[in-house]
């Protein structure tokens, strides 16, 4: 199938794609980038992320954001922007969809944690898991590992890359994904642009689960200008949304605000800095540095917004003391596994034996990161007879 011909000269274009690591034919009905989606939403990993932490854990409510719905939002911000910028969207949506299928439980927490486990072997990079999960760890086709994606969304998925990681990957896949990290080089405007995307989601829902939850008010929020202008503004053009019992619409109504503004400020910059810049393809994309960006004052509001956040909500002693435990999860199951790889799945339990200590680790790494938040708890419970999380 062919793309869309009202995509600009510097999209990505599938009939020009890379291809994939094994060659298929084309769909009849679909292009390239429209069946990686549909691969990702398929895939085991991707239903896995409803019961992953975003900032609250899957017990503490029914209403907080999960891996998944932040991947869905960031797939719905990212497509409205690329639809301006005539850049392609359904690999927008690919990746945006994809960015987090490698990401521990328990969020940043069991990333930390599993990243310090696995200091002897390389570490632990959530971005390079999620490769890991679409390349290797998938099983849905009977003649090889993963579910063979392009090379546009995979490079998309690897958002950051240790250089260490880059010069591995470039070992195993001369001139793949790896290479714009030793080349210094840009990947694709859609990849930049899932990148802008996934800032922008989590900054808003992080606020409206952070006052759903309690943990921040409004009244604390009058100190950061990119929300507060955009709620005064509201309660002046709405003031029936003055006092408690209106606080939630105000609240919604302020969010979407700010949201749009945020939208508008990067198809108005990145436009800017694609005409400056006039690249005619995808190659000259690579070379010109990011040109997927706020505008220096939205940058400048948006980083304080993320200083507020971490300050107020993710440093927040309920948010660390809950943190805390979660990170002891993973560190025992880790602990546990190694000394027992017998205690994890057959096929893990098999990669486990068969190889040196690295491999064994590695093996671990894999299963705890695949778990599901209440998996992690119940794997826990099982294997020390402790239950630290409700």
């Amino acid at each position: 199938m062919t793309q869309n011909s009202s995509l600009a000269c510097y999209a990505c274009d599938p009939a020009l794609s890379r291809g994939r690591r094994y060659p298929e034919p084309a769909a009849p009905t679909r292009t390239d980038y429209q069946r990686d989606r549909d691969r990702i939403v398929h895939s085991s990993a991707f239903r896995r992320l409803v019961y992953k932490t975003q900032v609250f854990l899957n017990h503490e409510g029914d209403l907080f954001r999960t891996r998944l719905t932040h991947s869905l939002e960031v797939a719905q911000l990212g497509r409205s922007i690329a639809r301006s910028l005539r850049i392609n969207e359904d690999l927008v949506e690919a990746i945006s969809l994809a960015h987090d299928l490698g990401h521990t439980p328990f969020g940043h927490a069991g990333q930390d944690a599993l990243n310090g486990c696995m200091q002897a072997h390389g570490g632990f990079e959530h971005n390079l898991q999620s490769l890991r999960v679409v390349d290797y760890l998938e099983e849905r086709y009977p003649d090889y590992d993963g579910i063979n994606l392009t090379f546009e969304t995979r490079e998309g998925v690897l958002k950051h890359c240790s250089q260490a990681n880059a010069q591995r990957l470039e070992a195993n896949e001369p001139g793949g994904v790896g290479a714009r990290f030793l080349c210094k080089e840009q990947p694709s405007l859609e990849a930049q642009l899932c990148n802008l995307a996934d800032e922008i989601a989590y900054n808003a829902h992080d606020i409206d689960d952070g006052v759903r939850s309690g943990l921040i008010t409004l009244a604390q929020l009058a100190e950061v200008p990119l929300f507060d202008q955009f709620r005064r503004v509201a309660q002046a053009e709405h003031p029936h949304l003055a006092g408690a019992a209106m606080e939630r619409r105000l609240l919604y109504e302020t969010i979407r605000r700010m949201l749009s503004a945020q939208v508008y400020d990067v198809i108005h910059a990145t436009s800017a800095a694609l005409a400056h810049a006039a690249p005619r393809t995808v190659a000259d994309v690579r070379v010109a540095g990011a040109l997927v960006s706020f505008s220096a004052p939205m940058r400048a509001q948006s980083s304080e917004l993320k200083r507020f956040l971490f300050k107020n909500l993710y440093r927040h002693p309920q948010v660390v003391e809950t943190t805390g435990r979660a990170q002891r999860v993973v560190t025992e199951l880790f602990a546990a596994y190694v000394a027992e790889p017998r205690e994890m799945k057959p096929r893990f339990t098999h990669r486990a034996l068969e190889g040196d200590a690295p491999a064994r680790a590695r093996a671990v790494a894999d299963f705890i990161a695949g778990m599901t938040d209440r998996f992690a708890v119940r794997e826990h419970e099982r294997l020390t007879g402790q239950r630290l999380l409700g």
